[in-house]
């Protein structure tokens, strides 16, 4: 249940997001930054910061980093559109399905050589016309896999099977529901083999053993926070759930009972995300039926916005694909979309995904191989439904019968137990997503070694790969900046702005110039908290032009009163919801990409208004230093570059189990392949660089000798070029000697 109440600003914003048994509130005031000093020593707003010219205009400002994203994957998503209404022939639409198999297989090329799978059955259960095997299987050596092989009693011949997908449920396939509906089709007589996905069931991988429980109690917040270090790799943990998943079908294969020839699946939620993967990926599977799942990303990015990680292949709708192409990919096999009404999957979309996929099975004469059922009700099974799916596999998996759901007793979950604790990771010495992520990694880091090897070669490279891996686009257009009010004070004044963005937005800043000690250098500070927090809880700024120098502060999109939006997804860790990162993946961009645009849009504007300012400085805090040292890259004008409190790498945060979340929106999904902060670092060498009390992955201040180990790449390249003093590392220093230090770095 999501909800949002929201005012202009001025007032409170409040996102509150409720989950089973849990609340996750955030609150954040946003506060325009109708900034004034009533004393040069004590910087305070206290004018009425609501009085901003023209920013109620603005007013859903906040939203302006997704609606930007959205705009961009809308763009991406006509496109697709556009080659779809060209498509007439049954020629046309086969030569589109080889594309995007490709394509699928290409999103997903991070499958392994298939090795054994080592199932043993470690229980049996004999119930009422049917018996339950405990499955345990390994999808990867040392990597394992729970489920469970309902069987009809009287099995004497081979029968059809469904492989059922469970949905993000604690209790993995042992919900009722879940239950309810593996022996409804058992009882029809179809072979069902279920596993628990990663993050449920027996497979939770974040397990607290003194306290019995996961660290991540609801299973997207486990399945993200894996996923995202994942997408830092530059793939998604929808990789991992597809191969369990395939594996899963092989297994059902060695079953003497099962015919290889009427394999069906289905499953509700994520289940049937799950099914619409393995639907195109996997020939083997002749029938399918997602429930509540299928839609199209037009409507999803209109709604609840992308969800958990697996369900964001890396760079999707930018490949040219849409939820449609997981049911073309499979055409003309039978497939059948079932659908609510009133899901939080748009059932629009899911209207809209079908309507165009019947298009294709009518181009192949099979238009009667694709269904949609809609039932009347929100995100859940609903009778109507399971009969029509119970029919839809009798039909066409060749299985005659009565499709009427019955009442069933389902069975005690903890008879289900397969493992013999009831966890895998307290009862083997086994891999998780982020150990095989981390030797990912490590691969990816020994390849980038090789390139820091040729280190002219190697910075030569790096803004194309920069701008290439976050979605970079040096910005060429800049819209007239809008004045918006002056505060003269005792010893400065301070003047209001509000600045064209790179999307349909304005970025407010606040520029500071002392009228005392002028030294007509500019110092553009970046605050990861939010404009208003470095203006009125922090010393920097004050300090700054004590000593003489013009200070520009402003927030980007995401960032203070720009942020943080109003996506309603599931995935929340903290305070943070990875779902709008998720968005900029699907499309090829990135949060970082978009912001460095902006910082360079800052450096345009002073240059432009204020030319008395030919030094400009840049001072980040927190994690925003990912930002900066990007846009440096890209900006020469910026001559000194200040990360206070940052990260150190995106390696480090993805080899960091429990890793700091707040980090993610900061990062740049793949960048790793060719480039990590170190290297832009190398890369502003021989221009004057400072860091200060970086953090490491988990958000720890970082002692010296892991500080050194990450900036080796850079520390090398400014003491080849003789200049060694230009890069400054500072750890654990006390925040009046680090406003001392700034100080004395920028003179």
């Amino acid at each position: 249940i999501n909800s949002l109440r929201h005012g202009h600003f001025g007032q409170a914003h409040i996102y509150q997001k409720k989950k089973t048994e849990t609340f996750l509130m955030k609150k954040k005031i946003l506060i325009v930054f109708a900034l004034s000093l009533s004393a040069l020593t004590s910087i305070k707003a206290q004018e009425d910061i609501s009085l901003f010219n023209y920013w109620e205009y603005h007013s859903d400002v906040e939203n302006s980093l997704y609606k930007h994203f959205s705009a961009i994957a809308f763009e991406q998503l006509n496109t697709r559109k556009a080659e779809i209404n060209q498509l007439k022939t049954k020629a046309d639409w086969l030569e589109r399905q080889g594309i995007v198999k490709k394509k699928l297989l290409d999103l997903v090329s991070s499958f392994p050589e298939k090795t054994p799978l080592n199932a043993q059955v470690t229980g049996v259960l004999k119930k009422d016309g049917y018996k339950v095997e405990k499955v345990l299987y390994e999808s990867k050596p040392g990597y394992y896999v729970t489920g469970a092989i309902y069987i009809p009693n009287g099995v004497k011949k081979k029968a059809p099977a469904i492989f059922y997908a469970c949905g993000h449920s604690v209790q993995g396939f042992r919900v009722e529901i879940y239950q309810h509906v593996i022996i409804n089709l058992v009882k029809k007589g179809f072979v069902v083999f279920t596993i628990d996905p990663m993050g449920q069931g027996e497979r939770f991988e974040y397990w607290d053993k003194e306290k019995g429980e996961s660290k991540f109690p609801i299973p997207d917040h486990e399945h993200s926070y894996a996923g995202a270090q994942c997408l830092i790799s530059g793939y998604s943990t929808g990789d991992n759930f597809i191969w369990d998943a395939i594996r899963g079908i092989d297994y059902m294969l060695s079953r003497k009972e099962i015919d290889p020839e009427r394999i069906g699946m289905t499953g509700r939620s994520g289940g049937g995300n799950i099914t619409a993967y393995l639907g195109a990926l996997d020939d083997r599977i002749l029938a399918t039926a997602p429930e509540c799942y299928i839609t199209s990303y037009e409507q999803l990015y209109k709604s609840i916005g992308p969800q958990c990680a697996e369900q964001n292949l890396y760079k999707m709708i930018s490949k040219g694909l849409d939820h449609a192409d997981f049911i073309e990919a499979r055409a003309p096999k039978p497939t059948m979309i079932v659908s609510t009404t009133r899901d939080f999957f748009s059932i629009q979309g899911t209207r809209d995904t079908y309507a165009e996929a019947k298009k294709m099975y009518s181009a192949l004469g099979m238009q009667d191989q694709l269904t949609m059922v809609e039932d009347d009700s929100v995100h859940k099974s609903t009778k109507k439904n399971r009969e029509a799916m119970y029919a839809f596999f009798q039909k066409h998996l060749n299985n005659p019968g009565s499709p009427l759901d019955q009442k069933v007793s389902v069975v005690n979950p903890k008879e289900l137990q397969v493992t013999k604790t009831g966890q895998l990771v307290t009862s083997f010495d086994k891999q998780s997503v982020f150990s095989m992520n981390v030797t990912k990694v490590e691969t990816q880091i020994q390849n980038l070694n090789k390139l820091r090897e040729n280190i002219e070669s190697h910075l030569k490279n790096i803004p194309t790969n920069a701008a290439k891996y976050s979605g970079f686009d040096y910005p060429t257009q800049f819209g007239k900046a809008t004045f918006s009010g002056r505060f003269n004070k005792s010893g400065y004044t301070l003047e209001k702005y509000l600045i064209s963005g790179s999307g349909n937005y304005v970025l407010p800043a606040a520029l500071f110039q002392p009228t005392q000690n002028i030294k007509n250098k500019l110092v553009m500070v970046l605050n990861t908290e939010g404009m208003e927090t470095a203006v009125n809880q922090e010393n920097l700024i004050n300090t700054l032009i004590q000593s003489g120098y013009a200070v520009l502060s402003f927030d980007l999109p995401g960032i203070g009163s720009m942020g943080p939006g109003y996506l309603k997804g599931d995935s929340y860790i903290g305070n943070i919801s990875y779902n709008q990162w998720f968005a900029s993946v699907l499309i090829g961009k990135s949060n970082v990409g978009l912001r460095s645009e902006d910082i360079i849009r800052m450096v345009q504007f002073i240059k432009t208004n204020f030319n008395q300012y030919t030094d400009i400085s840049a001072l980040s805090i927190g994690a925003l230093g990912s930002e900066l040292i990007h846009a440096a890259v890209f900006e020469q004008d910026i001559k000194k570059i200040g990360l206070i409190k940052p990260f150190l790498s995106y390696t480090d945060i993805a080899t960091t189990q429990f890793y700091k979340p707040d980090f993610i929106p900061f990062t740049v999904p793949g960048a790793i392949e060719t480039y990590d902060l170190p290297d832009l670092v190398g890369k502003l060498c021989p221009r004057n660089v400072l860091i200060i009390n970086p953090n490491s992955g988990d958000g720890s201040p970082a002692n010296n000798s892991k500080t050194n180990q990450e900036m080796a790449f850079p520390l090398d390249v400014y003491l080849n070029q003789g200049v060694s003093e230009k890069l400054t590392l500072i750890n654990e220093i006390e925040d009046q000697l680090l406003l001392n230090k700034v100080i004395d770095w920028l003179e």
